[in-house]
């Protein structure tokens, strides 16, 4: 059962920031989906948008929390 009480602070904690980032979203430098290195490419009414950087930074947030995890 400790590890069930870890891993619910863990992920309280996880929404929490989210929270606080999307609270403070206009005021960051950055935005997320908006990174450079993402791909948006126009043509008339048409617009294909791929964001690889930052499903290149979601996949490594990803693996860190997993590692995290795998430890406890």
């Amino acid at each position: 059962m400790s590890s069930l009480g870890k891993g619910l602070i863990v992920v309280g904690i996880a929404i929490a920031i989210l929270g606080l980032l999307l609270l403070m979203g206009d005021k960051l430098p950055f935005k997320i989906g908006r990174l450079p290195g993402d791909i948006v490419w126009k043509r008339g009414n048409a617009t294909f948008y791929f964001p690889i950087v930052t499903l290149l930074l979601l996949n490594l947030a990803i693996w860190i929390a997993m590692r995290l995890f795998n430890r406890s």
